[in-house]
């Protein structure tokens, strides 16, 4: 058996050895040393147990950081309430990022530089994302230009959105309309194609300037407004309500008259909002107010919001109102910043008052009230004669005169 190869050099037969294929001088070579034979096997077991070592504290550090490893598997498969609070800071965290991004889309509406007084800056510091409102209503709200919800939308948003009946009290002036607004496009179902919603107004021009901000607040979302008042085509109502509609602004008389010919179903309408109730609950109006919310279903939610309360308002609070919620905002009625007056004058002499109240004080612009037609037509008159530019408006004008008068 040839043995060459076995042994390190200097060692048996191999080539080392000096001795051919013979048994020659295994120290044939004077300059040799002799190597220990047991250095291989040393340096392979030095080899080896400097290899466990590395391994060893690998697997030491693999151990020092698996432990959270698996309590965050053990988290994320779990039931316990860690899970939970990982997986909300994780939604927040995504919620945020997709909230800067769809509030860079905005079409801002041009900031608001009017000087704003207390009834408008005393807030909690409430922002409308407080409320959880669809993406698409705040949408509509930042476009609008509403930055931070006024007094009155602090108190009245959170609750009409549980469905609490509201008696609200506030000034004019400080955002009451988008305080109804606001909760009543949130609660529509834009799927469901009845009128779930009514905002009963006085008078015309209320009605348009409340339908023109619920279809801003509401231009992204799905939902279809009408308005409909006395005095307008019956026909166009009639065939508008043909299309899908779910909310309903109007006057108390047109909107009773289209419910009892059957063409305005209310049965399904869940959300009554009477803006300046104290005008809606005058004798001219109450009755029909009255004979509408007999169309309505029994789990109706009513919110009355008006500057004053007469005492009407509370005999019809105990009748149709079900442990309402009171907000109280009016320490006084005047708005802060402005100042009132009043002259008392022989009723010869309120001509003359008014002449000298523009020619002393350099009044540009101005608007007068009266209590009648005849006396509206009147006082233009004298105050044209007068060299002032007078013009007038009332409520039994064709719909156009008044349009072109303001013009």
């Amino acid at each position: 058996m040839n043995t060459r190869g076995r042994y390190p050099p200097g060692i048996g037969n191999g080539r080392g050895g000096g001795g051919g294929g013979g048994g020659g001088n295994v120290h044939s070579n004077p300059n040799f040393q002799t190597r220990n034979p047991q250095y291989p096997l040393q340096r392979t077991v030095q080899y080896h147990h400097h290899h466990q070592q590395q391994q060893q504290q690998q697997q030491q550090q693999q151990q020092q950081q698996q432990p959270p490893q698996q309590w965050l598997r053990r988290n994320t498969t779990g039931s316990d309430s860690s899970a939970g609070e990982i997986e909300k800071t994780m939604q927040t965290e995504s919620i945020d990022s997709s909230s800067q991004d769809w509030k860079a889309r905005l079409k801002m509406a041009p900031p608001d530089t009017r000087y704003r007084t207390e009834d408008v800056t005393a807030t909690k510091g409430n922002e409308f994302e407080d409320y959880f409102l669809k993406r698409e209503l705040l949408m509509g709200i930042y476009e609008k230009g509403f930055e931070r919800p006024s007094p009155i939308q602090e108190e009245s948003i959170p609750i009409a959105l549980t469905g609490s009946h509201i008696l609200a009290r506030a000034k004019n002036g400080t955002g009451k309309t988008a305080a109804f607004c606001i909760p009543a496009l949130e609660k529509i179902d834009a799927d469901n194609n009845v009128i779930q919603v009514v905002i009963l107004v006085p008078t015309r021009e209320l009605a348009l300037q409340t339908s023109q901000v619920c279809k801003e607040l509401g231009k992204h979302l799905k939902i279809q407004v009408m308005v409909t008042t006395g005095g307008t085509s019956l026909k166009d109502d009639i065939m508008r309500l043909y299309q899908p509609v779910h909310l309903v602004v109007g006057t108390p008389g047109r909107i009773l008259d289209l419910a009892r010919k059957g063409i305005c179903v209310l049965k399904d309408c869940t959300m009554l909002v009477l803006d300046e109730a104290d005008k809606l609950l005058s004798p001219e109006f109450q009755p029909s107010v009255e004979q509408l919310i007999q169309f309505l279903p029994q789990n109706r939610q009513i919110l009355m919001f008006s500057a004053t309360f007469p005492v009407t308002v509370k005999d019809f609070k105990d009748r149709y109102l079900e442990k309402p919620y009171v907000i109280n905002l009016m320490d006084e009625l005047t708005l802060k910043g402005i100042t009132q007056f009043y002259a008392f004058v022989e009723e010869r002499q309120k001509l003359h008052c008014l002449n000298t109240l523009f020619s002393k004080l350099q009044i540009n612009q101005s608007i007068i009230f009266c209590n009648s037609v005849n006396r509206v037509e009147l006082l233009a008159k004298k105050i044209t004669e007068l060299g002032y530019s007078c013009f007038y408006i009332h409520a039994k004008m064709l719909q156009d005169h008044p349009k072109q008068s303001i013009s």
